[in-house]
């Protein structure tokens, strides 16, 4: 269902994204931020399950002004190499890879309307960077995005509407902080699921197949209201 694309940023920067097409027309268009162990089996595999529910969906290499193709698993050894990617990406001067979301963002708008951003991890923390910084956005769809509930995160104000997702087991975001930034953003639709971080994935030891079906289903719904 899927191929890889490049595309280009309004830097000149060139990287490569998954893209995913839906049989017939599409219904509107995802952007999916990966997580930390770049745009793997799994990103790849949810970008295909939004094209299969009728989006066109697109994951751009986030990683790539840091390393390219970056395809890691889930081992402790892959966790430490996306650490160490993750620190050296947002360690970039800014605006560090928002740019090559908003490339994203451009492309899937061209090829239709409407468009949402949906990240994991730390793809979670940028779609909440974009749904505050980036244009043309319709909504942001952030799972478990470390970092979100930090001060300075929970400063920013998101231009368009935005569904979160945490897990009450999560030990890199606490609870209180996810309170706090429920309080703080009573605008945003924060869902709690009695989970661990990164209960969405398939290929993880926390995944939790209950909790990732029902922020499947809301996250659905939240795209059919707000994108189509």
């Amino acid at each position: 269902m899927g191929q890889w694309v490049d595309l280009t940023s309004g830097d000149g920067f060139t990287f490569s994204a998954w893209l995913a097409r839906t049989d017939g027309a599409p219904r509107g268009a995802v952007v999916v931020l990966q997580e930390i162990f770049g745009v793997n089996s799994h990103i790849r595999a949810v970008a295909d399950w939004y094209a299969r529910h009728g989006y066109l969906a697109i994951a751009p290499s986030t990683f790539a002004r840091v390393q390219r193709d970056v395809d890691l698993g889930y081992g402790a050894p892959d966790m430490e190499a996306g650490k160490a990617l993750k620190a050296a990406a947002e360690a970039l001067p800014a605006p560090g890879v928002l740019p090559d979301i908003q490339a994203a963002i451009a492309y899937a708008r061209r090829h239709n309307g409407k468009v949402g951003v949906v990240g994991y991890c730390w793809g979670g923390l940028l779609a909440w960077r974009a749904a505050c910084m980036l244009e043309d956005l319709a909504a942001a769809v952030p799972y478990y995005g470390g970092g979100i509930t930090t001060v300075h995160e929970c400063a920013r104000q998101p231009r368009v509407p935005v569904l979160a997702h945490f897990g009450a087991r999560d030990h890199w975001i606490p609870m209180p902080q996810v309170q706090a930034f429920a309080q703080a953003h009573p605008e945003v639709q924060v869902e709690v699921y009695a989970a661990d971080h990164g209960f969405n994935c398939d290929q993880r030891a926390s995944f939790d197949a209950a909790a990732a079906q029902l922020a499947r289903e809301r996250t659905l719904a939240f795209l059919a209201q707000h994108v189509g």
